[in-house]
């Protein structure tokens, strides 16, 4: 039996997330601006290959373990894993209170 890929979805407030750290690092430096954003997005799309790679996301309550979360570059990434999909639900850096949900 052949397994399909998973689909990455980032949700629009990650997204808004990232473009905001983005934002914020680029007005010191353009350049580390777009190492964070492009090895961020890189990380997210090497899911893919191993979706439960990562930890369970210790701040998120009767977390069943689909909930995942990493960090990279003091930034946390927050992710769901279903049988169809990785959603992306979360990019915070990692100095701000987190929320549990």
């Amino acid at each position: 039996m052949v397994e399909r890929a998973l689909k990455v979805i980032i949700d629009n407030e990650a997204k808004a997330q990232l473009r905001q750290a983005y934002n914020y690092i680029s007005k010191e430096s353009p350049q580390n601006a777009q190492k964070v954003k492009t090895k961020i997005l890189s990380s997210i799309k090497e899911l893919i290959s191993n979706p439960k790679k990562h930890a369970a996301d210790k701040y998120r309550l009767n977390n069943d373990g689909s909930f995942r979360a990493y960090e990279l570059y003091k930034y946390r990434i927050t992710y769901h894993v279903s049988d169809q999909q990785i959603r992306v639900i979360r990019v915070r850096h990692t100095k701000m209170n987190p929320l549990e949900y």
